[in-house]
């Protein structure tokens, strides 16, 4: 059992170490890839080595952030949002472009369609290679529970017996955190491995990096590789705001179950190893039985830019994430903007009703304003898909028509509320569309999901919906 009394805090380990993979600091500042002439998408240089990292996973053929798709509808490729609530997230973009040296945080919320990474991973990449890269942000151990995880990350563990905890269980298995999930393990000895790959993490060398984890578990130590050396190390705790944003007051509050434990390094590495084994020997951890609960990591780099949290668990839905224990872990993350990207598993439900659902979605706004009332939220509507039917005795796909009304709800409440509003449904069809996504190759085989082209498409799609000019006309 957790006990749920403390704030959330920060042990803060600045580490003098050379293991890893070096990236130098001083490389130049990456040129965006595409920009917007009047209401046209022009493709700018892309050959630059800044670009070309950021830009690696980006699949032949396809040119800047231009879309392959034949049935986009292309005005509809923005956000639309009448009262300009975006604004001020979009001023905090413009000050990165004007040379500031700020962080700005994003956070995607979603389901399957995120925790895969491929949709979040092109939009974070076009974000970091037009703003700047702040690093690669929030990962999870997914794989340490038995569940799929992003490509351009590992984390590894000889442990073996993990509880998966995943916000979309009743009750809980274990505490979730930030990621939507928590990782239980009875084991007394602990020990995380934790690198961005070398091909699809390209790009995403880290200097820092934030573990959150239960307040009753085991600390865990830098594990320096045979014939390096350790420095001098600093030990500092101090109390995490629940919620801060650049240039505003943060807004002090309880993050009750979970503290924090930050690595600094002298220098960029691709790999970091944990343990739960004092280093140095001189400062051992205190006595006692641990209940080892681990939610995800932060990895950043020092540098300004956009650092964007992709968040995604299979089968969420906008019930799952209404909790206020979850959207204070949530809000540690402390976003400028969070992009809610939910709507496919309701329309799933056997008792799906429009009225049902906005009632679902009016609850989860309400709880997020109340969380966190300074972060822009954008909804996003989901892209049309199959469903499984019978007919005749024949196991059939059909048209799922609740995507249609699910999207129309996410619309309204977005009108109803002042928000933003992307509809990618429309923008790609509409209506049928779904016929158009398999029939171009871009819906995997259950055909709910999407093909990593697919998804590439997807993010491609937010991004220049999120730079569109029209976006951002003040209401």
């Amino acid at each position: 059992m957790i006990r749920s009394k403390t704030l959330i805090s920060s042990l803060c380990l600045v580490l003098f170490a050379r293991g890893g993979t070096m990236v130098g600091r001083d490389s130049p500042a990456p040129l965006s890839p595409v920009a917007w002439v009047g209401d046209t998408l022009a493709r700018l240089d892309t050959t630059s080595p800044a670009d070309s990292s950021l830009l690696a996973a980006t699949p032949a053929g396809e040119e800047g952030a231009r879309v392959s798709l034949s049935f986009v509808v292309d005005s509809l490729v923005r956000v639309d949002d009448p009262t300009g609530s975006l604004l001020p997230f979009f001023n905090l973009l413009d000050r990165l472009l004007d040379g500031e040296r700020e962080v700005v945080s994003i956070v995607h919320l979603g389901d399957s369609h995120v925790q895969a990474g491929f949709l979040s991973g092109r939009v974070m990449r076009l974000l970091h290679a037009r703003y700047g890269n702040a690093g690669r942000g929030w990962i999870a151990p997914f794989r340490l529970g038995r569940s799929n995880e992003p490509d351009d990350y590992r984390v590894a563990s000889p442990v073996k017996e993990w509880t998966l905890g995943r916000c979309v269980q009743r009750p809980w298995r274990c505490p979730v955190g930030p990621g939507g999930i928590g990782l239980l393990t009875p084991a007394a000895a602990v020990r995380l491995d934790v690198s961005v790959t070398p091909v699809n993490g390209s790009g995403y060398a880290f200097n820092q990096l934030v573990l959150y984890r239960g307040e009753e578990s085991a600390p865990l130590y830098p594990v320096v590789p045979p014939g390096e050396r350790l420095g001098e190390s600093l030990f500092v705790r101090d109390a995490l705001p629940a919620f801060s944003l650049p240039e505003l007051t943060p807004l002090p509050g309880p993050v009750e179950g979970m503290v924090t434990d930050t690595f600094r390094l002298e220098s960029l590495a691709d790999h970091l190893t944990l343990a739960s084994r004092p280093l140095p020997p001189a400062d051992p951890p205190p006595v006692g039985r641990y209940v080892n609960l681990y939610h995800g990591m932060n990895l950043t780099n020092g540098q300004p830019g956009v650092l964007y949290h992709a968040v995604g668990v299979n089968g969420a839905r906008f019930s799952d994430y209404t909790s206020e224990e979850y959207l204070a872990r949530l809000a540690a993350l402390q976003p400028a903007l969070l992009i809610v990207s939910l709507g496919t598993n309701e329309s799933f439900e056997g008792n799906f009703t429009p009225a049902r659902f906005e009632e679902q979605v009016n609850a989860f706004i309400a709880l997020v304003k109340q969380r966190m009332p300074r972060t822009a939220l954008l909804l996003t509507t989901p892209p049309e898909c199959y469903r499984r039917a019978t007919i005749n005795r024949r196991r059939v796909y059909i048209r799922n028509n609740n995507t249609e009304k699910a999207a129309r709800v996410l619309a309204k409440v977005a009108a109803d509320h002042g928000l933003a509003c992307w509809d990618l449904f429309r923008a790609t069809g509409g209506k049928e569309s779904c016929k158009r996504w398999w029939g171009e190759g871009l819906m995997g085989k259950d055909r709910i999901h999407f093909t990593k082209r697919g998804y590439d498409e997807q993010g491609i799609l937010l991004f220049n919906a999120l730079t569109n000019p029209r976006t951002r006309r003040t209401p």
